[in-house]
């Protein structure tokens, strides 16, 4: 029986040898010292005896049994050896008693060389368990600015808290959300309770993802278990069983697939005409297979139109909605859902009142409405939000810069000092799009003006009290007001002598033509036109060429300033024109677009650096008030930080006895 098993997984080394030559990789086990021969390694600790996932011991700490193992950790030695006799003793005490001897390995970067016990690790694996006993030596490398790098360091700081060493994600910062999901604070450590929970929840999940081809699809468990959590929440799938999982998980596919292949999004930058399509025999024999004649429409606001002004835009756009089809959409409105509990419940009733599409208005309602949309694919749920990759849901966004560049270049024509003032909103992705935009339009017209930019979230902070001590008179704020709102402080104002404020010009988005237009695209049958079966969300991000978006001059302006942006954001709508697209340096000396070029939506939208003529930075999360923090952890900028410091309390940690 052992030399048959023995045979079988000698061909399945031979098989892996052969396919590793065909891609032009090392046929065999990946050697430890040959790795260190070029990494600066900082420190070793002793973590002792450790339960070893079979799937993170990838190579042999030295040479010497190398070349007897296919790059699997399948045999290559014919049988009739020393070394096949012995692994087929191996297999049979397996089989009868178990192998529970520890093998000696070291872990670096979160994978596995073993130093004695390379034959005990093929057995296993060729038996497909899961795990083995190990005493395990861990290599620290010296921090750098390496995404692996990065990535190992966030998974210390993991185990560190929860000694689990199973979980490996691809992506920076996935480790505290999960933390984050699971209700905990970063940097508490897991009682006994909390660990053995995880790790059984976590284990049905990996076993059910693998047997339903998971690892085909280009996604590890660990970041497909982040998404499942993310959507149906870690109190609810801590008790499924494996059946329950496995039918989440078919709900859910097309988001596995999705992320699993980068989570591409194509950003829809200008809406085409929908005509209406030519009727077939059926259409005159079915009536109801053409235009959706009724069609019942919902939206869901974080806050009512009376107390938020960007409530009360998408209010505005709903209202337009029913002028454009009288008698052919119903609207109903679910205002107040702001928190995570409300969000749900308010997409719930909307799918309860039999809604046929659902607006979710901000970003943070985004998980909520995936979870809806996986339940309920019948609905058609889209929310308001850019960056974020879902086949579930559409999300749709405006592409606000192009006005707040045309903002910046009326402040710095009728400006005199050369400063001027910009307050925003949240450090989220588009923000910084919005606030470099205003300074490169400023900047056209003033090749000295200076950008001195305030966040209205940070905590303790008056923003605009602060810019006007600060001797700036021009100031751009909030894009609307709300209708109990007697302020003057949205737009481009300016400060009088006396006090009072004028307002210059006031960006305007459209939302009752973003809703019409997509309202139009489903009800004459295109909506399935970008249906990509899993391969790529879609984002409806439109601005002036698509004329949701637009800037609204007061009639203070001179003559020549109105003149020329009238010429500008004529430029824009016909695409003769880009605001990114002329020399542009970052504060930090960087050419982020040079003049042969313009910026792509992708880099528009994922933009994380601030131009140099900029003054201020972006807020660090605990800086923020609990709303904003709240809305940076799903939409927040991801910046490049300095991690030199933290390597020295991995060290200090392993020398205590604790490990790390």
């Amino acid at each position: 029986m052992a030399l048959y098993d023995y045979n079988r997984a000698e061909k399945l080394g031979r098989k892996q040898y052969q396919a590793s030559l065909m891609k032009g990789e090392h046929p065999y086990l990946p050697v430890l010292d040959d790795i260190l021969s070029y990494t600066d390694i900082v420190s070793e600790v002793n973590l002792g005896l450790v339960d070893i996932p079979l799937n993170r011991i990838v190579g042999t700490m030295t040479q010497g049994r190398t070349n007897a193992f296919a790059s699997n950790f399948m045999p290559l030695l014919p049988e009739k050896t020393e070394f096949a006799a012995k692994w087929s003793i191996l297999y049979d005490h397996q089989l009868k008693e178990g192998i529970h001897d520890p093998i000696i390995a070291y872990e670096f970067m979160n994978k596995y060389y073993v130093q004695e016990g390379n034959k005990r690790v093929s057995v296993l694996k060729y038996l497909n368990a899961f795990s083995i006993p190990g005493i395990v030596t861990r290599l620290l490398p010296r921090r750098s600015d390496d995404k692996e790098n990065k990535l190992y360091y966030e998974f210390l700081d993991f185990y560190q808290v929860s000694f689990n060493s199973d979980v490996w994600f691809s992506q920076e910062g996935s480790y505290n959300r999960l933390i984050e999901e699971m209700g905990l604070k970063p940097g508490e450590v897991w009682d006994e309770e909390t660990r053995l929970y995880f790790k059984a929840v976590y284990d049905r999940f990996t076993k059910v993802f693998s047997e339903k081809g998971g690892n085909a699809i280009g996604l590890t468990a660990s970041d497909a278990f982040l998404l499942y959590v993310e959507i149906y929440g870690y109190e609810t799938i801590k008790e499924k069983t494996e059946g329950e999982i496995e039918e989440d998980l078919t709900k859910i596919w097309k988001e596995l697939v999705l992320k699993g292949q980068g989570g591409k999004v194509a950003l829809v930058e200008q809406p085409e005409e929908v005509k209406p399509q030519a009727k077939s025999f059926m259409n005159w024999l079915l009536p109801g297979s053409g235009e959706a004649d009724h069609l019942k429409i919902s939206f869901v606001y974080e806050k009512t139109p009376e107390t938020s002004s960007w409530t009360y835009g998408h209010e505005l756009g709903r209202l337009y909605l029913e002028q454009v089809f009288p008698g052919q959409v119903e609207t109903a409105v679910f205002p107040n859902a702001d928190t995570d509990e409300e969000i749900e419940k308010g997409i719930n009733m909307a799918i309860a009142a039999g809604s046929d599409i659902i607006f979710t208005t901000t970003p943070r309602m985004i998980q909520a409405s995936v979870k809806a949309a996986v339940e309920h694919p019948e609905v058609k749920i889209l929310n308001c939000n850019v960056n974020t990759s879902y086949s579930s849901v559409r999300t749709y966004y405006r592409r606000m810069h192009e006005a707040k560049f045309l903002m910046g270049a009326i402040a710095a024509a009728m400006d005199q000092r050369g400063r001027l003032g910009y307050i925003a909103d949240y450090p989220i992705y588009g923000s910084l799009a919005n606030v470099n935009a205003f300074a490169i339009g400023a900047r056209m017209i003033n090749p000295r003006a200076q950008v001195v930019l305030k966040w209205k979230c940070v905590k303790d902070h008056d923003p605009m009290a602060e810019l006007q001590n600060g001797g700036i008179d021009y100031i751009s704020a909030d894009d609307m007001i709300t209708p109990k709102s007697s302020s003057r402080e949205f737009g481009l104002f300016h400060e009088e002598k006396d006090g009072s404020l004028t307002v210059l010009a006031t960006p305007i988005c459209d939302w009752g033509k973003f809703y019409v237009r997509i309202v139009k695209i489903i009800r004459q049958g295109a909506w399935n036109a970008l249906d990509s079966k899993g391969k790529q969300a879609v984002n409806y991000w439109w601005g002036m060429s698509a004329d949701v978006i637009d800037v609204i001059c007061s009639q203070n302006l001179p003559r020549g300033t109105h003149r020329l942006i009238t010429f500008l954001k004529n430029s824009i709508r016909a695409g003769s024109f880009q605001p990114f697209e002329c020399d542009i340096y970052s504060r930090d000396g960087v050419l982020r677009c040079s003049e042969n070029r313009k910026l792509s939506p992708e880099e528009i939208v994922t933009m994380n650096w601030l131009a140099e003529n900029v003054e201020g930075s972006v807020p660090e999360p605990e800086e923020l008030t609990e709303e904003a923090q709240d809305l940076v952890k799903l939409q927040g900028i991801k910046l490049e930080k300095n991690t030199e410091a933290a390597e020295a309390n991995h060290e200090d940690s392993g020398s205590s006895g604790r490990g790390v």
